[in-house]
């Protein structure tokens, strides 16, 4: 039997110049493997650069040392030209993306949290919430409140009591990967996709939504420029990656199929 399309067959060894990138034995979701194959690029290059020992090896699950996350830190300020964003274009990003740099906007949400904790497998957490997902949104606004007896049922966050409610939240009331999922939108209803945070796997429900104020562009542009150099540092990111990649010898990992080269 094949492994799923996402998941990287438990008898495949990936490597990076040689350097396994798993155990032998140990399936991992392909996304995963993506963000090991990535941060091992980045990590040998740190060493061709003089900036970390050689000696410096993985840690066991694909975790890096403090000295080679530092070193890749330091390779990164020096390969990557980030330009600094001109005025016209933070005042075009800011005039696209309004919503987003508005101020006071607040959510009435709901959600199902299944965290990701030490040793946790998770593709298996993955599996477990899609059918969550499935399940409440196929019972969305009918009849009987599905979202907060699968939240009461399932849910590792306390709110899981509350049926899942957080109440009126802000940008600030949540981590910013969870934020960037509810914020900025005009969605209501239980979101169509599972929310990654680094708590875990979310379904959530937005019941309602207060509309924040608008922001004129002088009032923000140190946030519209903070946003555009992320961008801008994202694609360099990638290009460089790409560099390292053709020049390494990378196997059993479809680098160019990563959604995100980004190491977390």
């Amino acid at each position: 039997m094949s492994a799923p399309a996402d998941l990287l067959a438990a008898t495949t060894v990936a490597s990076v110049n040689g350097v396994a990138l798993n155990a032998p034995g140990e399936a991992l979701a392909r996304e995963v493997l993506r963000q090991r194959a990535c941060s091992e690029l980045l990590r040998q290059a740190a060493q061709h650069a003089g900036l970390l020992d050689s000696a410096d090896t993985p840690y066991p699950g694909g975790v890096m040392s403090e000295a080679a996350s530092q070193a890749i830190d330091a390779l990164l300020a020096q390969a990557l030209h980030v330009p600094e964003p001109s005025d016209e274009a933070c005042r075009r990003h800011h005039a696209a993306h309004s919503s987003v740099f508005a101020k006071g906007e607040r959510a009435h949400v709901r959600h199902i949290l299944l965290a990701v904790t030490p040793g946790v497998d998770v593709v298996a957490l993955r599996k477990r919430a899609e059918p969550i997902l499935l399940d409440v949104r196929c019972h969305d606004g009918q009849g009987a409140d599905a979202f907060a007896t699968a939240a009461r049922k399932w849910s590792n966050c306390p709110s899981g009591e509350r049926g899942g409610d957080l109440g009126l939240i802000g940008r600030d009331d949540c981590v910013p990967e969870f934020a960037r999922e509810i914020f900025g939108r005009v969605e209501i209803g239980v979101l169509p996709r599972l929310v990654h945070s680094r708590f875990g796997l979310h379904v959530v429900e937005v019941l309602a939504r207060v509309p924040g104020a608008p922001e004129s562009f002088e009032a923000v542009r140190g946030a519209v420029a903070t946003a555009l150099r992320q961008k801008a540092f994202v694609t360099a990111l990638r290009q460089y990656l790409r560099l390292l990649a053709a020049e390494a010898v990378v196997q059993g990992v479809d680098l160019e199929a990563a959604a995100t080269p980004l190491v977390q």
